[in-house]
C-alpha cells in the first residue's frame, strides 16, 4: 500500500525532464539521439563568472548566506533592474533562491489559499499547473492558439476573472512558444488587471535576454499595477548557468518577506558560491549575453526554415527564448507498422524511438495539438534533427 501523500500523488511528473531522461537512457544503449527536449543553453558559463566562483571558494564563502541571499547580490540585482528595466527596487524586495523555478513556487505557495483561482495563459510551462495544485489552488487555463501567436487577449483575460481569482502567471518571452508580449499588449492586460486589486501578477521573465525583437518589456513598468507584480528571473538562461541553480524574485515587500519566511523553513539561502558567480554575471561585461542571443537567433531562423518544410507542421516564428512549438495535429490518426498516433505525446515518443529525436508533446504545456523542440543546440544538430523528423513523419499514413 502506497504511503505517499495525496499532495504528491496528485502531481504529474515533469514531462520535459521525463523525455530528457528517456533520451539519456537510449543514448546509454548506444543510440545516437539528438536531444531537443531540454530547455538548456548548450554554451559553457562565461569564464569571468567561473573565475568569480573560484575566487569565492578561495575567499572562503563556504558558510550559510542570509536566507534571501547576500546583500551584495541583491544590490547587484537592484542595479540591473534599474539600469536595464527602469524599475526601482530595494534589496529587501529581492529574494534569491535555488533557481527561478523555486521563486515561482515560493510566490504561489505564499499567496494562494485552497480554492483560490490562478489564471494561466496556455500554452504554458509545465510546472505552473503543478505548483498551483501543490498550493491547493484551482488553475483557470486561458487558451491562445497559433493563430493569435499563442498570446492571450485582454478580452480573454477579463472573461477568466472571477471573485475567486487570486493570481495570474505570465511568461514573456514564453516557454514553450517563444512568443513575446509587446509593450502595448502588456499595457492592455495591465488595464484589465488594474480593475481587480486582489489579483497578484507573477511575471516570469527568465528568458528576458533571449529576445529577437529588441528591448525587453516587463509588465511591472505600469504604475497602475506595479505594487502587485512579482518579477521572476535568474541567471540560468542568459548566462548559461542552469546547473548553478540561482534565481530571484523582485516583489512587493510583504510578498518578499513571506517568501523569505517560507524559504527559511525548507531550503534556506541558495549556494554561496553560485551567489558570488551571479553577482559577477550582473556586474561584469554583458557581451557574452549578446553573443549567445545572436547564436540563438541564427538557430531560430534555421529551425523555422527547416520545420516549415515538413508536411503537416504549422509553424510560427518565435520572437524569443529557444523553442519552436509547431502545431502537429495533422498527424493524429495516422499510423506506421501498426503504431497509431493519437496525441502529441504519441508523436513525441514516435520521433524518439523511430527517428531518435527527443522533443516534448504539447499536452504537458496545455496545448495538445502542438509539440516543442528546443533549438538550444548546434546548427549541425538542428539540421540533422529536422532531417530525421521529416523522414520519420513521412512514414505515417
Amino acid at each position: 500500500m502506497s504511503q505517499i501523500s495525496v499532495r504528491i500523488a496528485s502531481l504529474a511528473e515533469s514531462e520535459t525532464l521525463a523525455m530528457s531522461q528517456k533520451s539519456n537512457e537510449l543514448k546509454a544503449q548506444g543510440v545516437n539521439v539528438i536531444n531537443l527536449s531540454v530547455g538548456e543553453p548548450d554554451f559553457f558559463t562565461p569564464d569571468h563568472i567561473k573565475a568569480a566562483a573560484k575566487k569565492a571558494i578561495d575567499d572562503n564563502f563556504s558558510f550559510y548566506s542570509p536566507v534571501p541571499g547576500y546583500l551584495s547580490l541583491r544590490q547587484a540585482i537592484c542595479k540591473k533592474l534599474e539600469t536595464e528595466n527602469g524599475l526601482k527596487y530595494s534589496p529587501d524586495q529581492i529574494v534569491c533562491s535555488n533557481g527561478a523555478k523555486q521563486d515561482v513556487c515560493n510566490a504561489v505557495l505564499s499567496i494562494v489559499n485552497p480554492g483560490d483561482e490562478v489564471i494561466i495563459p496556455a500554452p504554458c510551462w509545465v510546472s505552473y499547473v503543478e505548483m498551483v495544485k501543490l498550493a491547493e489552488g484551482k488553475c483557470v487555463i486561458v487558451r491562445a492558439g497559433i493563430e493569435q501567436n499563442f498570446k492571450m487577449t485582454p478580452a480573454q483575460l477579463e472573461a477568466a476573472i472571477t471573485p475567486k481569482t487570486k493570481a495570474i502567471i505570465l511568461c514573456s518571452p514564453s516557454n514553450p512558444t517563444g512568443s513575446i508580449y509587446s509593450k502595448a499588449e502588456l499595457e492592455s492586460l495591465a488595464a484589465v488587471l488594474a480593475k481587480y486589486p486582489q489579483i497578484i501578477i507573477i511575471s516570469d521573465e527568465i528568458y528576458e535576454h533571449i529576445n529577437y525583437l529588441g528591448k525587453h518589456e516587463s509588465i511591472a513598468q505600469f504604475e497602475n499595477i506595479r505594487e502587485r507584480v512579482v518579477i521572476i528571473n535568474g541567471v540560468s538562461k542568459a548566462y548559461a548557468m542552469t546547473g548553478w541553480r540561482l534565481g530571484w524574485m523582485a516583489a512587493p515587500k510583504w510578498i518578499a518577506a513571506a517568501c523569505t519566511k517560507l524559504q527559511g523553513q525548507y531550503s534556506s539561502g541558495p549556494s554561496s558560491i553560485s551567489q558570488k558567480a551571479a553577482e559577477a554575471a550582473y556586474l561584469g561585461d554583458q557581451q557574452c549575453v549578446e553573443d549567445m542571443r545572436l547564436a540563438f537567433q541564427r538557430r531560430r531562423d534555421l529551425i523555422v526554415k527547416l520545420a516549415s518544410e515538413i508536411e503537416g507542421f504549422k509553424v510560427n516564428k518565435p520572437e524569443g527564448a529557444f523553442y519552436l512549438f509547431p502545431q502537429c495535429n495533422y498527424y493524429f490518426g495516422k499510423s506506421y507498422n501498426g503504431r497509431e498516433i493519437n496525441t502529441s505525446a504519441d508523436l513525441a515518443m514516435f520521433l524518439l524511438e523511430e527517428g531518435h529525436v527527443a522533443c516534448v508533446g504539447g499536452l504537458a504545456f496545455e496545448a495538445p495539438d502542438c509539440i516543442r523542440f528546443s533549438y538550444a543546440t548546434s546548427d549541425e544538430n538542428i539540421v540533422e534533427a529536422m532531417r530525421r523528423v521529416k523522414e520519420t513523419l513521412s512514414k505515417l499514413k
